[in-house]
């Protein structure tokens, strides 16, 4: 604005910028944007280190939408609990991960740690509701980083796996009334009873 005002010639922001670049001149910015790492710093060594949580969508045709909410132990890769739910509410969540509790024997057991969570960063993920339950069961809450969904690979390709196979088209859209019958509670492997 200043060279227009004193030389009486206009130059577009464009122009101003390209120069400054052609000049080195253009000043890097103050902040590092967040970048996700290429792994996990802190690998899991045994079961019940850490969990992993997500909901799938199933569409079920004549029914509607349903949603799956999943609890999977990060180093065995072992689905511990799973509720086919109707909504996808922090009620949900809480009540699939009382379930893993029960199943791991980590409802009865005085653990010295607690598995930590790993979850997304879905509405019932980041609720205060979640928060407390979280707080009362003493159990950390580890989300994964943004536009990163790597960071839950194992779930999500879980998830992938199962509608191949449940679902005949492979997506949520090909399934019918008998996926219900379909889904039943994994067995409980050694390292979770």
């Amino acid at each position: 604005m200043r060279f227009t005002d004193t030389e009486g010639y206009f130059v577009s922001e464009a122009s101003v910028y390209r120069l400054l670049k052609a000049h080195d001149l253009i000043a890097s910015p103050a902040f590092i944007m967040m970048k996700a790492a290429d792994e996990f710093k802190d690998k899991t060594t045994a079961p019940n280190q850490l969990w992993q949580t997500d909901f799938t969508y199933l569409k079920v045709i004549g029914w509607g939408w349903f949603y799956l909410s999943t609890v999977l132990d990060d180093f065995s890769r072992y689905i511990i609990a799973w509720k086919l739910c109707t909504t996808m509410k922090a009620e949900d969540v809480t009540v699939t991960l009382e379930m893993a509790l029960v199943a791991s024997g980590l409802d009865k057991a005085r653990a010295l740690h607690r598995p930590r969570l790993l979850s997304d960063n879905g509405s019932s993920y980041i609720s205060e509701d979640l928060a407390k339950w979280m707080e009362r069961y003493n159990m950390a809450h580890v989300r994964g980083a943004p536009y990163h969904p790597m960071t839950q690979g194992k779930i999500e390709r879980w998830h992938q796996t199962l509608k191949k196979k449940l679902l005949p088209t492979g997506r949520s859209g090909g399934s019918d009334r008998s996926l219900c019958g379909r889904l039943q509670p994994p067995p409980l492997s050694r390292e979770h009873r």
